[in-house]
């Protein structure tokens, strides 16, 4: 689920922006192209890392370390399958019919033989779980992605993503409830249920010389990697089949880049 800022974030912003005038940037270290705004981003990065340490981390430890995996498995499933109207509606806009279809079925057969999406057959059905939304959108169709930028609260984006977030909050369903508490508690366990799924990349944060570049680059890559699987094949809505004698070679796909 997107998050959006509200007068409760203010206090929050208002704090980086007077932090990030007193980041220096670390001797020697190398200038990103996609990163002019680098001082600022960084006096940003810390502010988030401080809350992180100190608010999200916590809580999603201690989640991880009470909670059974099966019933955070199911947490994880239902945000999922909320989701999935995102990713369907931005499937459509990209060109890619068959994987809307596919989403379609798997958003269907998980809400209901899923109980909400708590479970997963779709996936034992054979349905692929896609990867879609606004910010690739714009991508398939042209929009470079423009500078990096951290978030305050929110964390790496870019450019082109940064405002997409808006969007892809009005697509998701959990925006139509009116009921407050429901609403904000289904924001807060999926907060935490994204902050469990990261712990296991804490030990190779701590590792590294330079945090902040380390997660700008894996943001930026894996956002290109994604964007050249998002581009859809000229021939996989046609109705062809890429196999067949007469048809069009199909493109070579890209590595996957190792976790």
């Amino acid at each position: 689920m997107s998050i959006r800022f509200t007068s409760r974030a203010l206090p929050c912003v208002l704090l980086t922006g007077a932090l990030s005038a007193c980041v220096t940037l670390p001797p020697n270290a190398p200038r990103s192209p996609q990163d002019p705004w680098e001082s600022w981003n960084r006096g940003v990065y810390k502010v988030n890392d401080a809350l992180d340490r100190a608010v999200a981390k916590p809580i999603a430890k201690t989640y991880v370390r009470f909670v059974p995996h099966p019933i955070r498995l199911g947490v994880s499933n239902f945000f999922d399958n909320l989701r999935m109207p995102t990713v369907i509606i931005n499937d459509t806009l990209e060109g890619k019919l068959r994987h809307t279809a596919s989403d379609i079925g798997r958003f269907l057969l998980n809400s209901t033989l899923g109980i909400g999406g708590i479970l997963d057959p779709a996936t034992q059905a054979g349905l692929a779980k896609n990867k879609a939304d606004f910010g690739l959108t714009l991508g398939t169709w042209g929009v470079p992605p423009g500078p990096f930028v951290e978030i305050p609260v929110l964390g790496p984006s870019d450019l082109r993503d940064a405002p997409s977030y808006v969007v892809d909050t009005y697509t998701n369903p959990a925006e139509y409830i009116h009921n407050s508490y429901i609403k904000y508690s289904l924001a807060f366990v999926d907060l935490v249920d994204i902050r469990a799924g990261l712990l296991s990349l804490e030990p190779t944060l701590e590792s590294v010389y330079d945090p902040y570049a380390f997660v700008r680059d894996a943001y930026l890559q894996r956002r290109a990697f994604e964007l050249s699987g998002a581009k859809p094949n000229k021939d996989e809505d046609s109705g062809l089949d890429p196999d067949a004698p007469d048809a069009p070679a199909a493109p070579a796909k890209p590595a996957v880049p190792k976790q």
